[in-house]
């Protein structure tokens, strides 16, 4: 267990009321949090989101990504089943930091997409730990989810630390003429499961 649970509060929302809940990684102390809807000890499949921080999408409304736009309806949802779990996983940028992902937008910005620019600052496509989510999971009393997600990396990676998918529920929004080029790349690069619109076109 890479986790513990630290502090929980009520965290009310425009959709409803959740449970915040923060984890701290025992060996370098970085924080995490969970919100909660409603009971899930029940042992059925729990709706879950796994939320990436993206502080330029969450917080700065960015339409470079679908971020925002993801958590936002994922929320909603949640609140909408009076069942559910987001987790918030606090690794910016594909966990390269906040002040590396401005770099690889300033790269996009010269034409490379979103992988050929990360890789060309020295890092993996996506660095990542979704082990840490099944540890979060697991200290909820959750081990059967349903997950709220286009990307099969993370369902892989659940299944493989213990967390059964019972299904995946596809969370397709956000896609504008700005981010055409990035949901491209995920879906073709990355293998995210999209059906892109090309809305501009």
């Amino acid at each position: 267990m890479q986790l513990k649970k630290v502090a929980q509060a009520k965290l009310p929302t425009p959709w409803g009321c959740f449970t915040l809940i923060g984890f701290e990684e025992i060996a370098t102390g970085k924080e995490h949090a969970a919100l909660v809807f409603g009971d899930i000890t029940d042992q059925t499949p729990i709706l879950t989101r796994i939320h990436s921080e993206c502080l330029t999408g969450d917080a700065l409304f960015s339409l470079r990504c679908d971020c925002g736009f993801q958590l936002e309806a994922a929320l909603k949802q949640i609140a909408k089943q009076e069942q559910g779990i987001l987790i918030y996983h606090r690794q910016e940028g594909r966990n390269i930091g906040l002040l590396n992902k401005i770099r690889a937008y300033a790269l996009q910005d010269q034409g490379l997409d979103t992988v050929e620019a990360n890789e060309q600052l020295g890092f993996a496509a996506d660095e990542r730990d979704f082990t840490l989510c099944a540890d979060m999971l697991t200290l909820l009393g959750v081990s059967q989810i349903r997950l709220l997600t286009n990307n099969p990396q993370k369902i892989k990676v659940l299944e493989q630390s213990g967390i059964k998918i019972t299904e995946r529920v596809p969370l397709e929004v956000g896609e504008n003429p700005n981010n055409e080029h990035y949901l491209e790349t995920k879906a073709n690069k990355m293998g995210h499961l999209l059906h892109l619109h090309h809305c501009n076109h």
